[in-house]
């Protein structure tokens, strides 16, 4: 039959213990570094992207008033042509 041994946590161990949970912490705050510097290149990619957005939609804006010109000048130019097919016919 075995017998259940009881370590003793003498202050060695618990220096150890203690270095080791440091170390796990010091891996931790790497990691955490290297997400950090990941993050950093992601938010550069998205204000390229956001800068991009802003000169596609300064450019869908300028489109929109050239087709708005555009449909107005003709219909001013039908009402303008009707009116004077309609003068001639009188």
């Amino acid at each position: 039959m075995q017998t259940m041994v009881r370590e003793t946590w003498t202050d060695e161990r618990l220096d150890h213990l203690s270095q080791r949970v440091d170390e796990g912490f010091q891996q931790v705050d790497r990691r955490f570094e290297q997400v950090d510097a990941r993050f950093d290149r992601l938010e550069g990619g998205i204000g390229r992207v956001e800068d991009r957005f802003i000169s596609f939609e300064a450019e869908y804006q300028a489109l929109s008033r050239t087709l708005i010109q555009v449909a107005g000048g003709l219909i001013g130019t039908m009402i303008v042509t009707c009116g004077a097919v309609v003068a001639t016919q009188l």
